[in-house]
């Protein structure tokens, strides 16, 4: 008798391999998105730390002035090495998947700094006022993106 194994078992179980490390692939593909997602928030309150300082040493009292949305990353000379090491940049860093900063009026009192989540399962934070300076941190909607959101509240 001979021993060893057909090339039919073979093959069956090279299949069972190949749907199990897609399985795992896909389940994968969630968690890095989620892992993403939670860099982002981490970045976005560290950032905040960093503009709160800013704003104690301005006489007067005041934040970085961006009356339209600006990529955070011209904030770089403002903040960084003083206030913050660096400023961070999103993950991903291209198309919607980049740190935004907004302010308020020509004597900034109030900021939002903003970005996509990959996440669209993530909860809304009640009493948000979306991408607007000084409405609140948390996630939000606008359109069918969702965002994660920090102001000086």
């Amino acid at each position: 008798m001979k021993k060893g194994f057909t090339l039919i078992e073979l093959l069956v179980v090279i299949a069972i391999i190949g749907i199990l490390a897609a399985m795992i692939l896909a389940s994968l593909s969630g968690t890095r998105s989620k892992a993403r997602d939670a860099t982002r928030k981490s970045d976005l309150r560290q950032v905040k730390l960093a503009l709160e300082q800013y704003y104690q040493d301005q006489s007067p009292n005041q934040y970085y002035n961006a009356p339209t949305a600006v990529n955070l990353s011209n904030l770089s000379s403002t903040l960084a090495p003083t206030y913050i090491k660096s400023l961070p940049a999103d993950p991903i860093n291209s198309g919607s998947y980049v740190y935004m900063y907004k302010s308020s009026g020509t004597t900034p009192d109030n900021y939002v700094i903003y970005t996509a989540l990959e996440n669209s399962n993530e909860t809304d934070t009640p009493g948000l006022t979306c991408l607007s300076p000084g409405g609140g941190s948390g996630t939000c909607t606008s359109g069918s993106q969702k965002y994660f959101q920090v102001t000086n509240d």
